[in-house]
C-alpha cells in the first residue's frame, strides 16, 4: 500500500479531520477524500476541542447519509451489472483503450497510475487479444521524489511481470510540478507496452484491430 495513504488511514481511524491530516502529511484534501471517504469518522478529543460539538454533529449526520447512499448504490450496481461475460470484458476493454490507450504511431500501450486499471488492461490483453506475459514490456514514469527500486517492485507485484522485463524508467524533471501533485503518485505511472516479438497477430496488426473495434463501436452508437 502507498505509505502516505497508510499513514492517512491510521490518522483517520484515530479520529483526525482531513485538515489535520493534511497538515501532518502534506497531502491535498481532494486526495484524502479519495483515500478516506469510505472510512467512518469518529472524532477524537483533539478534533472535538478544535471544531466544536455542534459542527461535528452536523458533519457526522452528513457522513451517515453519504455512507447510506454509497451502500444503496452498491446494491443497485450488483443488480444492474449482473455477471460479466467474456463479451462484456471485450467491450469494457475497448472502452478502456479508447480512454487510456495509445492511438498514434501504431504502438499498443495503456498508461495509468491506478493498479486496478492496469490489472484490468492485462486481463483484457490476455483473454481478448491473445497477448502472453513475455509480450509485455512495462516501464514506469516517476517524479524525482519517487524511489525507483520500490516503484519497480510495486508494479512488478501488481502486474506479475518480472522486473527484468521492465523497460527504462523515466524521471519527470519538470519544475512546474507541485509537491502535492508529486506526492499523489508514490509509485508513479505505469506504461504497459505490448511488444509483438515477431508474432503476426500482435504489434501493428493488434493496434489496427483495436482501432477498428473502437471505430465500429463509435459508428454503431452514431456519435
Amino acid at each position: 500500500m502507498n505509505p502516505l495513504r497508510e499513514k492517512a488511514l491510521k490518522l483517520r481511524s484515530a479520529g483526525y479531520s482531513y485538515n489535520m491530516i493534511k497538515q501532518r502529511l502534506g497531502v491535498s484534501k481532494s486526495t484524502l477524500s479519495n483515500w478516506l471517504s469510505r472510512i467512518p469518522f469518529v472524532p477524537n478529543r483533539e478534533v472535538i476541542a478544535r471544531v466544536g460539538r455542534a459542527k461535528l454533529k452536523s458533519a457526522l449526520f452528513k457522513q451517515r447519509l453519504k455512507f447510506e447512499s454509497i451502500e444503496k448504490a452498491k446494491q443497485i450496481a450488483k443488480k444492474d451489472v449482473g455477471l460479466l461475460s467474456k463479451r462484456d470484458l471485450f467491450i469494457l476493454g475497448i472502452g478502456l483503450y479508447l480512454g487510456e490507450g495509445e492511438k498514434t504511431y501504431e504502438n499498443v500501450r495503456i498508461v495509468n497510475s491506478d493498479p486496478k486499471i492496469i490489472q484490468l488492461a492485462i486481463k483484457w490483453f490476455y483473454n481478448v487479444c491473445g497477448v502472453e506475459k513475455e509480450n509485455f514490456r512495462p516501464s514506469i514514469h516517476l517524479y524525482p521524489d519517487n524511489d525507483i527500486r520500490t516503484s519497480l517492485k510495486f508494479w512488478s507485484g501488481i502486474t506479475k511481470i518480472p522486473i527484468s522485463q521492465f523497460g527504462k524508467t523515466m524521471i519527470d524533471q519538470r519544475k512546474n510540478k507541485s509537491a502535492l501533485k508529486r506526492r499523489k503518485l508514490p509509485y508513479g505511472t505505469l506504461h504497459l507496452h505490448v511488444m509483438s516479438k515477431w508474432l503476426p497477430h500482435l504489434g501493428v496488426n493488434l493496434h489496427r484491430k483495436i482501432q477498428a473495434w473502437i471505430e465500429e463501436c463509435i459508428t454503431q452508437i452514431k456519435i
